[in-house]
């Protein structure tokens, strides 16, 4: 997992992604080549995705956001500028106070991602499983057939097997993309209501850690 806060410098230039990097083509065409992406955007990876000149350049990551002396100036001012919504939260940034606030938002989104995710998982199961059914009742009959007649029917079993597997997979990737359709969808749900609440209390500086202020 990469660290929230990453960035490249190169010839005196720091290269780091942003909130406006969420939006429009470039952004889109990154989730498409990386269906990762929720965890890959606040990489290096991602950066030079973004930012093809910034290939060659040093690679930074900071695990402790506590520590803003940590970070080149034009990274602490975005950071207080909240220019890094959708992209990570860090609760530890905010005071107690606020944080039991954005903690109780971030489960109830979690807990309604969680629904779901998982009942959508189990449509999935039970396509998948009445389409193996249907797969395995054609096959063991096939096989049974062939058992009567054996050599001359292998030809044939191994038809009726074959067309009877690619049927199974068909559905059965049909499935698995509607599910991962509806996964994503819930995903991107509770990343925008759970990055909403952090940002929106880090936004009023009384909420934030006193080094962050």
């Amino acid at each position: 997992m990469c660290q929230p806060i990453s960035w490249i410098e190169k010839q005196g230039h720091i290269f780091f992604l942003t909130s406006k990097d969420l939006r429009g083509k470039t952004f889109a065409e990154f989730k498409k080549y990386n269906s990762y992406w929720a965890g890959d955007i606040v990489g290096h990876g991602a950066i030079e995705y973004f930012y093809p000149e910034s290939k060659g350049g040093t690679n930074f990551e900071v695990n402790d956001l506590t520590k803003p002396k940590a970070f080149p100036e034009e990274i602490v001012i975005a950071m207080k500028q909240g220019l890094f919504r959708g992209l990570f939260t860090d609760e530890k940034l905010l005071l107690k106070r606020a944080y039991a606030e954005y903690d109780k938002i971030e489960q109830g989104a979690s807990a309604e991602y969680n629904k779901i995710r998982q009942g959508a998982s189990a449509e999935y199961d039970k396509i998948r499983q009445g389409a193996y059914a249907e797969y395995d009742k054609i096959e063991q009959g096939a096989l049974a057939e062939y058992k009567k007649i054996e050599q001359g029917a292998l030809a044939e079993y191994e038809k009726i097997e074959q067309g009877a597997w690619a049927e199974y997979k068909k559905i059965e990737q049909g499935a698995s993309a509607e599910y991962n359709k509806i996964r994503q969808g819930a995903f991107a749900e509770y990343n925008k209501i759970e990055q909403g609440a952090f940002w929106e209390l880090w936004s009023k500086p009384e909420n934030r850690i006193k080094a962050w202020r």
